[in-house]
């Protein structure tokens, strides 16, 4: 395991005591009062190595040691040797030895009720001259809080306390009303942001990939990698409808990779890690059933059938995906896979249509599309190579591959800018923002917020007049400049801001954002 392994060099390094303490009876002296039997969490988040995963190995030695600000987590140092403290973060990124479990009871028995959805106020109750369309959520994973921020003024509206390590980006009711978190450690959460206040939360997992909102905004479907299912929520208070567990056509079990909504379709759409399978689950009640196995005729109904509605139509795949997206009509996925595979697969057809020559690691999730002369684009960043390649969806080719400084994960454009925004925070220069014209496909400008700091994540005001960047250090800025000029106009400080999302972009699918 790649955390393991990388704990065991930074322990290695670490001064020598005579004698360590056993790592096991050390947690439970220490920490399991707060993270639970077996790590799952309890009033502290779980130490499972999938809730870990994204911590660097120091970091994970300098919280056991130096403990965590604003929190109950007192540090260490003085109390348990360095060896010790090496010992306990070695032993935290291994898996327990008896594998920890989470069932439907334990989800049902998790879920907290904050507010009645039934009682809330039909309209926002900030100031009139804020508009709610326009707000942005700010993930700051520095102190795990989050900011809502009027995005006409660039003023926060309120700040608070998230649940342990935000995961997938949130997503939002189709009105706007409503933002819902997914924790890394399993929580759900639904926040109104007419009101500013938690309305529920719920356990679904100990370790959850994302979530995703149904377009008629009564669903919310959670993608687990432990245990490996897919939990249907009741959107409104978050109350548990379905689990099913995600089983390839022999049986094996898979983690979840990605959720996303294809409303257009009235289907969730899911992506396997371990499986070379694409799911469609339909939210439509009026669904076409399902036909799982051997089928003579379709027309004489034969064969065993499932029904269409809140059940997976699984679509065969020669590769296993690690991301997908939409094109603009919902037809079609393009995929991508960890070895450097890529395909566009029609969902109707439920088959490979092309093969699109995606080397590298393209973050398929964060691309954009946008139409020139006639033509219907797709632009994505990769993760291994300093490029954003442009594929043309009319004819699947791809129309350009655009230098970069080096691999980026986010880029981001909007309807009323000519211009594409990614960024270089997966090489030496990450603090360097690349600005790409849509209709010459040519980098134009290089921009340097903070230099030697993390730029990147940029997201635009509704109106597209301005780009929002997170400076992703603890602490960090939030920096907003014109879209236009490139000029910085305001600074918000921040404790590492991995992300903001504009309510308005998010709810009408602007073409320029992920969804």
């Amino acid at each position: 395991m790649k955390l393991a392994s990388l704990l065991l060099a930074a322990i290695a390094s670490l001064p020598l005591a005579a004698t360590a303490a056993n790592p096991t009876d050390l947690y439970q002296q220490h920490c399991l009062s707060c993270h639970g039997a077996q790590r799952m969490g309890a009033m502290a988040p779980a130490l499972l190595p999938q809730s870990l995963e994204r911590i660097k190995p120091a970091e994970v030695l300098a919280v056991i040691r130096d403990g965590r600000a604003a929190t109950q987590m007192a540090g260490f140092a003085g109390r348990l040797s360095d060896a010790e403290i090496g010992e306990l973060a070695g032993w935290l990124a291994t898996p327990p030895a008896t594998p920890p479990r989470w069932r439907e009871a334990d989800t049902a028995a998790s879920r907290i009720q904050y507010l009645d959805p039934a009682k809330l106020p039909p309209r926002p109750r900030f100031a009139a001259n804020v508009d709610p369309r326009n707000l942005f959520v700010v993930v700051e994973a520095g102190d795990h809080h989050v900011t809502v921020l009027d995005g006409d003024r660039f003023t926060p509206l309120t700040r608070f306390k998230s649940r342990f390590a935000l995961h997938g980006g949130p997503k939002f009711s189709p009105d706007g009303r409503f933002v819902y978190f997914a924790s890394r450690d399993g929580w759900v959460t639904q926040y109104d942001l007419y009101t500013l206040q938690t309305v529920a939360e719920i356990r679904v997992g100990l370790n959850t990939r994302n979530v995703a909102v149904s377009g008629d905004g009564r669903w919310v479907l959670a993608g687990n990698t432990l245990p490996e299912t897919l939990v249907l929520l009741d959107a409104n208070g978050l109350k548990p409808v379905k689990t099913i567990a995600v089983r390839d056509r022999a049986g094996r079990a898979s983690r979840v990779s990605a959720v996303y909504d294809a409303a257009p379709r009235q289907s969730f759409v899911v992506a396997l890690k371990d499986a070379a399978e694409l799911w469609e689950i339909s939210y439509n009640p009026q669904a076409d059933k399902i036909y799982p196995g051997l089928v003579h005729d379709y027309q004489m109904g034969e064969g065993l059938a499932l029904p269409g509605f809140l059940n997976p139509r699984v679509t065969p795949l020669s590769m296993v995906l690690d991301d997908f997206f939409f094109d603009s009509g919902y037809r079609h996925v393009m995929a991508a896979s960890r070895d450097g595979q890529a395909q566009v697969i029609n969902l109707d057809a439920r088959s490979k249509v092309a093969t699109l020559p995606l080397d590298g690691m393209p973050h398929l999730g964060s691309g954009i599309t946008f139409e020139q002369d006639g033509h219907h684009y797709m632009a994505t960043p990769n993760l291994k190579g300093g490029r954003v390649t442009v594929i043309d969806m009319d004819r699947w080719q791809v129309a350009a591959n655009i230098a970069t400084p080096g691999p980026g994960f986010f880029l981001r454009s909007h309807e009323n800018t000519p211009y594409a925004w990614v960024d270089a925070m997966m090489s030496m220069r990450r603090d360097t923002l690349s600005i790409i014209d849509k209709r010459t496909l040519q980098v134009v400008r290089q921009l340097t917020l903070r230099p030697g700091k993390t730029n990147a994540h940029v997201e635009f005001t509704r109106d597209g007049r301005y780009a929002l960047v997170s400076i992703m250090e603890t602490p960090g800025e939030l920096v907003v400049v014109d879209a236009a000029t490139f000029k910085e106009v305001a600074a918000l400080p921040m404790m590492k801001p991995i992300g903001k999302y504009n309510v308005y972009n998010k709810v009408t699918r602007s073409e320029g954002t992920s969804h």
